[in-house]
């Protein structure tokens, strides 16, 4: 069975750009794990297109950090190490806290409404929701925040630090007090852009984004540690 069976049709005058599309979502929702062979063949066979653009398409998210091309071998979903990840996750609390402190000034009251109606959504899914639901949710949020930022160049750095870690489906792992963190977090975040409090946004960004963080690698260390 494909995992891109779902999938909307191929758009054929852009097949390429598809292809990274569809493929990026199934590494970052879990659907291709980290490690896992990407075969061209099997990839066109699946997405219903050549294996050219498959390839092209396996070119861009190498450049993006998703997928590892290694010299006759083929091309692999690219693992992190936790000392990887953890830097990652450093420069994504640096970026993610400047453009807190950015939106801050600029967000506007239709994005104050989308981020508390985020909220509203975050907060209904329970611990039954599948995973796929609290990552969309989350980054949609944090995306409304990156726009009210107003910083292409800054939406740019950020989206290649914030994707690498989704691989690792860091909600797998949280616990209800861990969720309601993140709910917490994202509250407190909603009324400092309503204070216009640039400070406070950009310092509880931080500490939300290495909040997840400290989840994340500990679990991963403890597997490492296990193998």
């Amino acid at each position: 069975m494909s995992i891109f069976e779902a999938a909307k049709p191929m758009v054929v005058r852009n097949a390429s750009d598809h292809a990274a599309e569809l493929i990026r979502d199934a590494i970052t929702d879990g659907r291709l794990e980290p490690g896992a062979r990407l075969k061209e063949e099997q990839l066109a066979r699946d997405l219903g297109i050549s294996r050219t653009p498959v390839r092209q398409a396996l070119q861009r998210l190498s450049t993006e950090g998703l997928v590892e091309i290694v010299p006759n071998r083929g091309a692999f979903v690219r693992s992190y190490e936790p000392n990887d990840l953890d830097e990652l996750y450093d420069l994504r609390a640096l970026l993610e806290g400047h453009g807190a402190s950015r939106a801050a000034s600029r967000i506007t009251p239709e994005q104050l409404t989308a981020l508390r109606a985020s909220c509203d959504r975050f907060e209904a899914l329970g611990a039954g929701s599948p995973v796929e639901a609290l990552v969309l949710e989350n980054g949609h949020f944090h995306d409304t925040i990156l726009e009210a930022a107003g910083s292409e160049l800054l939406a740019g750095m950020i989206q290649q630090v914030f994707k690498l870690p989704l691989v690792y489906r860091s909600y797998v792992w949280y616990s209800p007090d861990q969720k309601r963190t993140s709910e917490r977090d994202h509250r407190r975040l909603v009324h400092s852009f309503e204070q216009r409090d640039s400070q406070a946004a950009e310092t509880i960004m931080r500490d939300h984004v290495l909040g997840a963080r400290d989840v994340l690698l500990a679990h991963l260390r403890s597997w490492h540690a296990e193998q």
